[in-house]
């Protein structure tokens, strides 16, 4: 088809073509600031617990040693929330640029930031006022607000009052202090109850605070380990001016399982990309496990498949195997880790939330030739797991039910004996309890007490634990044997000839034992 000209506004002829021009040409630039309105848009992927993770995340840039987050309470209803670290600080300029939209400051290999809307995207996403105020070693202090308000024009700040940004910083925080740190201040905060009633006030900090805790547990598990933050959580209230007592986050590591679901496992199945390497480590959890590292709140099923990493921040707690595989019932005690940290975008690629990792289209093949120095690969592993969770339904089939365990022992040890063992729920548990025997029965290891479902055990035997206390639920190993062999003694009617012999074996063996034990 042939060109045809057409003329422009401004009376000049335009050559103008059907066929596709591989370059576009341009007459000139135009600036064309953002409107306010982008603030309302900012954040709209993020919930509570995951704005709060990035706001930490700039604590931990900032090499804080500590952070709070404190909810405030005035007249009975939530009305703002702080989040204070004790790190370097900024100065003027340094918080002017993280208050720009976009505004990138120069990242270390280290940090975990990386977009530049981190603050405002997580503050925006549940407030309408942000405040920033901070303090740098040599420095005086500075605050700058921002307001999400559609009628302003412009991406004007305002300029806290020295003497507020002093006040605030110096205010009873009660974590390590040394002059330099930084408060994030949220006000009119969107997602608080609209209520005084003090039953669903408190009914929302107690939700929301083990929702953060678990959450930040579970992302920055890695550097919590280490030692590098402390996190604590607390409520001041104004009018009473008092503090409600600290929740501090403790570490969750969705691999912190004692001993492997599979032998030989966990295993690194290793892939060549260009000239990079990627690491693919790859577990099979115990089966039945009730450990909250394993359920991660939401079930043990819906976390199998990946968990990206980067910079030791966890940025996907697995969910999805991201074209590897697909998520099956059979598969739930498989997961992989996979540390991104110097992976080019078109392969792995964060979003702004640090929440998803989002995957390009070499990445299923590259994942299709990773190996193991045994020869193990991807599908191979995949049937392990596959293999592992259905023996474990087959052996927890075939095993005795038994009467639970109740009172005497440790929760960890009862949680590990109803994964392992089908219970007798509707049965009443079996208790294990020290006392001091009289003297007819001074040298028997314990009493049966069939009619109240106690096992006594003589206090004259009793191990002292490493750490010199004694408690109702020590001797965990101890009781965990006398419980397996002794079980049977509390189930029928009454005990048979069997019983009565095996009773009597286990109790000479058993004080013969503690005997040499103690010395006698």
């Amino acid at each position: 088809m042939p060109s045809a000209t057409h003329p422009s506004k401004n009376g000049r002829h335009v050559t103008l073509s059907d066929r596709w021009q591989e370059s576009v040409p341009v007459d000139g630039t135009v600036e064309l600031p953002p409107d306010r309105r982008a603030l309302d848009g900012l954040g709209r992927n993020h919930s509570l617990r995951t704005a709060l993770a990035d706001l930490v995340d700039n604590a931990i840039d900032a090499e804080a040693s500590h952070v709070l987050i404190r909810f405030i309470r005035k007249q009975g209803r939530l009305r703002g929330l702080y989040v204070v670290d004790n790190g370097k600080g900024m100065t003027a300029e340094a918080i002017n640029v993280a208050m720009t939209l976009g505004g990138r400051r120069e990242y270390a290999e280290k940090d975990l930031g990386s977009f530049g809307i981190g603050l405002k995207a997580a503050s925006f996403s549940n407030a309408r006022l942000v405040t920033v105020l901070s303090c740098a070693a040599d420095h005086a202090p500075v605050g700058r607000r921002l307001e999400a308000d559609p009628n302003k024009r412009g991406f004007h700040c305002d300029i806290v009052a020295e003497a507020f940004a002093m006040s605030e910083l110096s205010r009873r925080w009660s974590i390590p202090w040394s002059g330099t740190g930084t408060i994030v201040r949220w006000d009119d905060v969107f997602g608080f109850p609209a209520t005084d009633d003090p039953t669903r006030v408190e009914e929302f900090i107690s939700r929301s605070m083990t929702e953060i805790i678990n959450h930040l547990g579970l992302t920055l598990h890695r550097i919590i380990e280490k030692g590098l933050i402390e996190i604590a959580l607390d409520v001041e209230d104004v009018d009473q001016d008092i503090v409600g007592p600290r929740s501090r986050v403790e570490a969750i590591d969705p691999f912190g399982y004692a001993r492997t679901g599979k032998a030989d496992y966990p295993k690194d199945l290793v892939a060549r990309h260009g000239n990079l390497t990627v690491v693919f480590k790859c577990h099979i959890w115990p089966p039945r496990s009730r450990m909250l590292e394993f359920n991660l709140t939401t079930g043990a099923e819906k976390h199998q498949g990946l968990f990206f990493y980067r910079r030791g921040r966890l940025l996907q707690a697995g969910g999805s195997w991201d074209g590897v595989s697909v998520s099956a019932r059979e598969r739930q005690l498989a997961r992989v880790e996979v540390d991104i940290d110097g992976l080019p975008p078109r392969l792995l690629a964060m979003n702004p939330e640090k929440s998803r990792v989002q995957v390009g289209p070499d990445f299923s093949s590259l994942a299709a030739s990773a190996m193991a120095e045994d020869g193990t690969k991807f599908v191979d592993y995949l049937r392990d797991a596959e293999e592992r969770f259905r023996e474990s339904r087959k052996r927890l089939r075939a095993r005795k039910s038994m009467i639970p365990p109740g009172r005497g022992f440790a929760p960890q040890l009862k949680r590990v004996i109803r994964n392992e063992i089908p219970m007798q729920d509707h049965q009443e548990p079996i208790t294990m309890r020290w006392t001091r025997f009289d003297r007819a029965h001074r040298d028997d290891f314990f009493r049966v007490d069939r009619a109240n479902r106690v096992l006594w055990l003589n206090e004259r035997f009793r191990p002292l634990p490493k750490n010199g206390r004694r408690g109702s639920n020590d001797a965990a190993l101890l009781k965990s044997l006398l419980y397996l062999l002794m079980e049977q003694a509390f189930t029928g009617e009454y005990l048979g000839a069997r019983d009565r012999d095996n009773i009597e074996l286990w109790q000479e063996i058993l004080t013969m034992a503690a005997k040499v034990d103690v010395g006698e």
